[in-house]
Order: structure tokens, then C-alpha cells, then sequence
């Protein structure tokens, strides 16, 4: 639900709630004064810009409670995604692949850091005769998955990347041969580099 609040002829602001408690963000238009003022006012409002648009809300002090091992993860991730984001977006390209997914009040580094937040995922594995067939998705892109076949005493017999199918899902990685007792090992890479591995055990 969103409010307007009119306090003068030209001045209107969109108030938001966000969360049940008493959380306010004002989405700021046609206001001289607030055009050029940015930062914290008097410890109780944050003034900042994003997309074009001036945001006025209240300001958030330090939580009291020590972070959970949990959130602490977390936070590293963020920091990791984060630096991602500002050096792939000097890439003029993966900058214009990011953008063109930007939703409203998004850009193009807002998408790189939600892909470097977030590992591919590896769906299923299956053997067509001697082809690997890899099923892994992403939010936003695989660059490769790499498919390395072991024998029984755990001896990495080849190695190699397999090649996209036409259904943008599947992976193909045709083996030299697939050793009854060995295993086959599949790690497939996001853009900023994320890494997920999966097995299958040949029988």
C-alpha cells in the first residue's frame, strides 16, 4: 500500500511501509532542498540516491545481538559477491548482460552481486551409454562444467568440459570410458567463478 502525503504544493512523498514495525521509506519528487542534500541528517534520517530516484528513510543503528556464525557467513559472501560486482562491471559486455537483466529500482550491479551471492546448482547426473549427461542450472548463467572420470582406486583417468545441449539445460561430455567401480566427478561454474561438485558412483 502506498500513501502520499501532501505537505506542500510542490512537494509529495510516497510513504512505504516495509515490515511491521515503525520502518518508513519516503521516495522524495519535486523538492528543491532535498535535490542536493545527501547522507545522514541528525542521526534519524538516511538520504540517498538509487536509479534516478531520491529515497529518504529512517536510519538503521547497530544491532546489540552478536551475529551467528550463520550471519557471519553470510556477511563474507556478501563482501566477496560485492567485490565481484565492481570489478566484472568494468567488463563492457557482462556489464550489458547484467543490465539487460535489471528489473525497476535495479542495475546492472545489483544483478552481478545477486549472481556472485548465489552457486549454480546440479540437478541431475545420468550415463547414456558412454556420454555423461549433466542437468545444472543457475539463476542467471553457467559459464562451464567440467566432467573428470576416476577409476575405482580413485586415479583420474581423463578430464574435460562438457558441451552445451539445445535445451540450455543439459551438458554433454562424451567419455573414453567409464570404469565399473570408479566414480565420475562434476563441477559446474557460474560467471564469477562459484563452484558446485557433485558425483556419480559407476557401478
Amino acid at each position: 500500500m502506498v500513501t502520499k502525503l501532501h505537505y506542500s504544493s510542490d512537494e509529495v512523498f510516497n510513504i512505504v511501509p516495509v515490515t511491521s514495525k515503525l520502518f518508513v521509506m519516503a521516495l522524495v519528487k519535486d523538492n528543491i532542498l532535498l535535490q542536493l542534500v545527501r547522507g545522514t541528517l541528525g542521526k534519524q534520517l538516511t538520504i540517498y540516491e538509487r536509479n534516478g530516484q531520491i529515497i529518504m528513510a529512517k536510519k538503521r543503528g547497530p544491532s546489540k545481538n552478536k551475529p551467528t556464525k550463520k550471519q557471519l557467513e553470510a556477511r563474507y559472501k556478501m563482501t566477496i559477491a560485492a567485490a565481484y560486482a565492481k570489478a566484472i562491471l568494468k567488463d563492457p559486455e557482462l556489464k550489458a548482460y547484467y543490465k539487460s537483466l535489471a528489473g525497476p529500482g535495479q542495475n546492472a550491479y545489483n544483478m552481478a552481486v545477486k549472481d556472485a551471492y548465489k552457486s549454480p546448482e546440479i540437478q541431475n547426473i545420468r550415463l547414456e551409454e558412454e556420454t555423461v549427461v549433466v542437468t545444472a542450472k543457475d539463476e542467471f548463467r553457467i559459464a562451464e562444467v567440467d566432467v573428470r572420470v576416476h577409476d575405482a582406486a580413485g586415479a583420474m583417468l581423463e578430464r574435460g568440459k562438457a558441451v552445451l545441449g539445445r535445451n540450455g539445460v543439459d551438458w554433454y561430455y562424451k567419455a573414453g570410458r567409464l570404469p565399473s567401480g570408479g566414480k565420475v566427478v562434476i563441477v559446474a561454474v557460474d560467471l564469477p567463478g562459484n563452484e558446485t561438485l557433485r558425483e556419480l558412483k559407476l557401478e
